[in-house]
């Protein structure tokens, strides 16, 4: 009998102190987000200025007309960069989308998922369901700077 109220006591608090899961999920903005997109523009205001790099891949006008393919079920995608006089780039990627809604994004360059350390994360504005822009910020001569990436729905 001490042995049974024990264990049930200890079930108890075992479920009772079941962890939340660390990333809360903003599973309604990926659902919208699903899909097969194309990157229309690349806004940053200091462009005449100042070349940028995006993702560590090309010139950030090289995004302009990439494609990208996300996956809500399974947060798996890809995106392919094409645009002439660019690097030609392909990679799966995985993301997500939390509750901050903050999009955040490994490229993964034919390596799984869990052996690659670095990311992105950008900011989701203006969510339609035809559109959306995923907002970077970066480093200008010490002042954050917003550069904007502004997806269409295929």
């Amino acid at each position: 009998m001490k042995n049974t109220i024990f264990f049930a006591v200890l079930l108890l608090f075992v479920l009772g102190c079941k962890t939340q899961q660390a990333t809360q999920l903003d599973n309604k903005t990926e659902s919208m987000i699903k899909g097969n997109w194309t990157i229309t523009a690349v806004i940053f205001s200091g462009s005449d200025y100042f070349k940028v790099t995006s993702f560590e891949l090309a010139d950030s006008n090289c995004f302009v007309g990439s494609t990208w393919k996300f996956v809500s079920n399974n947060n798996k995608g890809e995106m392919k960069l094409n645009a002439e006089e660019c690097p030609s780039f392909a990679s799966p990627i995985t993301w997500f989308i939390n509750k901050e809604g903050n999009f955040v994004m490994k490229i993964l360059n034919n390596e799984k998922a869990k052996k690659v350390n670095e990311g992105y994360i950008l900011k989701v504005a203006n969510l339609t369901e035809n559109s959306f822009e995923l907002i970077d910020k970066i480093n200008v001569a010490g002042q954050w700077k917003d550069l904007t990436y502004q997806f269409e729905k295929n």
